[in-house]
């Protein structure tokens, strides 16, 4: 851990230096450059033709003398390949450093940011650049050797997160100290804080195999838990009105002990100490990994700092249904024989509490964070369900390069000795098939992007996947489908042609857009080849399931064009709230329709047929 020392206040500022905040810049100005050009915030002019596919271009600013260069190859879903060392900014004629911030203000106009919202954007930008810089000193295990790590130290060491976001670190409300405490990728560990909560105000709801005095004491520990229920009889309290709740440090020093303050005062919430086991916040930053006993639950709690377009607190209406949406999952995947054999696996959200402040409650009639600043909720931990000699790897890792341009996922297939087609399939295998088999067979989708994720490896080579975070993040497509009542909100009825999103955007955008460009950049394969083999994947699975054909004609992978919801143009409309989660479909911001890349291999399926035929 990198220690802070308030009497020596450069210690906060230690990682910054003229160089690394120049390469932190260059990398955010090429991101920056490459995101709104792909969501057609920007429009590159071209300039020259180049040899390889590759072309130089200008992007004029928002004032005519100012405009950037840089030279590019455009990709599948109109994804800008830019070479980084290539961006000039140049004014009046004259070359100019480049500076991410700078940039925000030079485009300011064409962004379309709303005054009052700009300079939260600019903290989220500084804060990214921050983050950067950071990383660039402290986190920077090169991939030869990170190939190698054990789980935590992959998800300390990710230099990027969500890589379609510009701003992607903002975490305001942290300051330089919180920062060192709790980002993930200072790999810190912490201690969290213990609160007893009334029952008249909180809701304690898990899945039916678990009960809550077994389970809690379980995750507090024996001892412990035993001092805090003396600690409250010594008060004069009975501990049976009470729950005991899990709170982030910063949440309770910063939110809780003020906000709630009425609360505490009349002992509906009181503080009883900090765990003895050690937590370390996961890249998902709201959610914390036991290190002291790795088999116990994750925790999750409300975290109220503004993050990538959400204040990320936790709703404690949601905390209610949430076991139950779990084990909606859990029969499904159980009862499935196609998820079985591809070892797809879900970490259920076991238990959860929800503790109501009436206070703003009635003040407030519609969604808020300041309804959401006091839930929590424990989630499995994976290590109890390895086999034999797998290990585990948050899936974020096969987008990350490090800080000499070498990309974990080249590294991995190099190591492990099967041709990057093989090593590929049986990527898409574990990842791809399952979600389209959700999908297609019972109306099911999650929110599959790479922290959402956790890949299972067998040596260097992809055996299956967890999916994480989910009675949030997955919703049935079904309006008629029969959950119970408890699990109903995860039924929602949406526009037919946005179905099929949670593949095309989620995955094809989001994962298989970034994951192309790295392998082709590290000369592994090339992007026709991992595009065909995306596809080859999709027609095994339809091969293997013909009574869905009718589901694979109504909605079509192989579709020419999709639809292309962008996650910059949300998060500059509004970065305080991108979406209503209540109606997620209603808020999405749309770009022309992209190309989809495996519309091309569409008639290569007969292939997949008769190799299938053959071999039975």
């Amino acid at each position: 851990m990198n220690q802070f020392n308030y009497q020596q206040p450069e210690s906060a500022v230690a990682h910054l230096s003229p160089e690394s905040w120049a390469l932190a810049n260059r990398h955010l100005v090429c991101k920056a450059l490459s995101e709104f050009s792909h969501e057609q915030i920007f429009t590159p002019k071209l300039i020259e033709h180049m040899d390889g596919g590759w072309a130089a271009y200008q992007v004029q600013a928002d004032e005519p003398n100012c405009s950037y260069f840089f030279n590019a190859k455009k990709m599948y879903l109109r994804h800008w390949r830019i070479a980084k060392e290539s961006i000039k900014r140049v004014v009046a004629g004259e070359p100019v450093n480049l500076d991410a911030l700078v940039l925000i203000n030079d485009f300011k106009k064409t962004l379309g940011i709303a005054e009052e919202k700009l300079p939260i954007y600019l903290d989220e930008i500084s804060s990214t650049l921050y983050g950067a810089a950071y990383k660039m000193r402290n986190s920077d295990i090169p991939c030869s050797e990170l190939v190698d790590a054990d789980y935590q130290t992959f998800e300390s060491s990710m230099t990027e997160g969500h890589p379609g976001f510009v701003a992607n670190n903002g975490r305001i409300g942290f300051d330089a100290y919180d920062y060192k405490a709790y980002a993930p990728e200072t790999g810190s560990d912490f201690n969290i804080i213990w609160l007893a909560v009334h029952r008249g105000h909180a809701e304690f709801a898990c899945v039916k195999e678990l009960e809550y005095y077994s389970f809690i004491k379980r995750e507090i520990g024996a001892e412990l838990f035993d001092k805090y229920i003396n600690k409250l009889v010594t008060m004069g309290l009975n501990s049976d009105d009470y729950y005991f709740m899990p709170a982030h440090p910063w949440q309770w020093y910063t939110k809780l002990s003020i906000a709630f303050a009425a609360y505490v005062a009349n002992r509906k919430i009181v503080p009883l100490g900090i765990s003895t086991d050690s937590y370390a916040a996961q890249q998902s930053i709201r959610t914390y990994f036991n290190k002291s006993n790795t088999e116990k639950s994750y925790v999750k709690t409300s975290l109220s700092i503004l993050n990538m377009g959400f204040m990320r607190g936790l709703s404690p209406y949601y905390m209610k249904g949430t076991p139950a949406i779990n084990t909606v999952l859990q029969d499904i995947i159980a009862n499935d024989k196609t998820l079985n054999r591809l070892g797809f696996s879900i970490l259920r959200e076991i238990a959860s509490i929800g503790f109501r402040n009436y206070y703003y409650e009635t003040a407030l009639t519609k969604d808020s964070p300041y309804k959401k600043m006091f839930s929590g909720l424990w989630r499995e931990s994976p290590i109890p369900l390895l086999k034999d000699e797998e290990r585990l790897m948050t899936m974020t890792a096969l987008l990350h390069v490090d800080y000499d341009g070498r990309a974990l996922i080249a590294e991995l297939i190099e190591r492990s000795g099967l041709s990057p087609e093989a090593w590929l399939t049986q990527y898409f295998d574990a990842f791809l098939q399952p979600l389209l088999h959700c999908f297609y067979a019972h109306d099911l989708v999650f929110m599959p992007h790479c922290e959402n994720l956790i890949v299972v490896l067998d040596g260097y080579t992809p055996k299956r996947v967890f999916m994480k975070d989910l009675a949030e993040e997955c919703v049935i497509l079904n309006k008629d489908a029969k959950v119970p009542e408890d699990a109903a909100r995860m039924v929602v009825d949406v526009p037919e042609d946005y179905k099929l999103l949670g593949i095309f955007i989620d995955v094809f955008d989001g994962v298989f857009r970034f994951m192309s460009h790295i392998l082709e950049e590290s000369g592994t394969i090339q992007e026709e080849q991992y595009w065909r083999l995306v596809a080859r994947c999709a027609q095994t699975y339809q091969a293997q399931h013909p009574e869905l054909t009718h589901k694979f004609q109504r909605y079509d992978f192989f579709a020419p064009t999709f639809m292309h919801s962008c996650l910059n143009r949300l998060q500059l409309k509004n970065n305080l709230q991108m979406i209503n989660l209540a109606d997620p479909a209603s808020s999405l911001i749309m770009a022309e329709p992209l190309s989809n890349p495996v519309a091309q291999f569409a008639d290569e399926k007969q292939t997949v047929y008769r190799q299938k035929e053959a071999a039975c």
